[in-house]
Order: C-alpha cells, then sequence, then structure tokens
C-alpha cells in the first residue's frame, strides 16, 4: 500500500520484480534454457508422433492391398486349376473316342483351354508381383514407423528430464537432456531419410 511516501510490497512482488530483473542469475538462464528447449523438443516430437502414426497406417492399408491381391491371384490359380481339370477331361475323351471328327473337336477344346490356362497364369503372375510390391512397401513403411517411434520415445524421455533437470537443478542433467534431445532429433532425421 502507498501512502505519504510509505509503500509496503506483497509477498510475491519482490519474486516478480527479481524475476523480471533476470531472477537468479545462472539458475534463471538455465530454467530459461531448458523452458525453451522443452517447448522445441516437444513440437518436434508432435510432428514426430504424427510422422509414426502416419506410417503405420500407411503400412496398414498396404499390407490390406497385398492381401487382397494375393487373394485375387489365388482365385485366378482356382480358375486355372479348373481349366486344366477341364483340358485333361477333353484330353481323355478325345483319346478314348472311335471318330475322327470327335477327336477334332476334343482338340479343339484342348487347344483353347491351354490358350485360355497361359492367358490366366500371365494374370495370376502379376496379380502375385503385385502382392510382393504392396508387402515390400508395407515392410518399408513398418520399419520408418519405428524409426519414428523411436525418435518420439527419446524426446519424450528429454522432456522428462528436463521437469527432473529444473527439480533438482542438476547441470549434468541438463547437458543429458540435451544429449537425449539431439539423439532424439538424429532418429528422427534417419526416420525421415528412410535410413
Amino acid at each position: 500500500m502507498s501512502g505519504d511516501g510509505f509503500h509496503v510490497h506483497g509477498p510475491h512482488d519482490h519474486e516478480l520484480e527479481h524475476a523480471a530483473q533476470g531472477g537468479h542469475g545462472e539458475h534463471s538462464a538455465m530454467i530459461n534454457q531448458i523452458a525453451m528447449f522443452t517447448a522445441i523438443v516437444a513440437t518436434v516430437g508432435a510432428i514426430f508422433g504424427y510422422m509414426g502414426g502416419a506410417t503405420q497406417a500407411n503400412a496398414g492399408l498396404y499390407k490390406n492391398n497385398a492381401a487382397i491381391k494375393k487373394t485375387e491371384a489365388s482365385n485366378q490359380w482356382n480358375y486355372f486349376q479348373a481349366k486344366s481339370t477341364k483340358q485333361s477331361l477333353a484330353e481323355v475323351s478325345r483319346d478314348l473316342t472311335p471318330r475322327e471328327d470327335e477327336k477334332l473337336k476334343y482338340q479343339a477344346k484342348i487347344d483353347r483351354y491351354e490358350k485360355e490356362k497361359n492367358e490366366i497364369k500371365l494374370g495370376a503372375d502379376k496379380l502375385e508381383a503385385e502382392a510382393t510390391v504392396w508387402d515390400k512397401s508395407s515392410d518399408e513403411q513398418m520399419h520408418q514407423h519405428h524409426r519414428w517411434a523411436q525418435a518420439t520415445t527419446l524426446l519424450q524421455v528429454c522432456i522428462a528430464m528436463a521437469a527432473i533437470a529444473l527439480l533438482t537443478k542438476k547441470k549434468w542433467l541438463e547437458y543429458a537432456m540435451f544429449a537425449a534431445g539431439a539423439i532424439g532429433v538424429t532418429v528422427g532425421i534417419l526416420a525421415a531419410l528412410h535410413i
């Protein structure tokens, strides 16, 4: 309260003035440095977390696409097998019939089934190749997801170390926090480079 040249400070006024004027020297600088570093690390960690989630979703989508292509290929191989069975029956019928005109009719069917089987085989092989590509893409996305998850975890450990460093005022812990943050960012860079 002010009045007639007499001024009384509230209990927190002194601390506010002290903080505004630079605080407690080296410890105040440490607090500001850790606070700024923590904010940056938290932001980078959020980005890494998002990227990890995106790559995990992509991996699942790609694995699903691979399963669809494998199912389509399996259907083609079943169709191929049905044509093979029809071809075998036509061959038996051709070999058992005594009439030459019937033999020619069955041979035409055999030739048609052989041609159809070759076309079906090409389609089935193509679908299997596509499934393999989707599987490989899924595996690559999962590897990248693991890198993003590792980077995010390291940054979370860094943030926890920052809180402990602030509470304990231990300089070595502050250095460990910076090291964990640097390693986390490095692993994030590896994830971005697909390494």
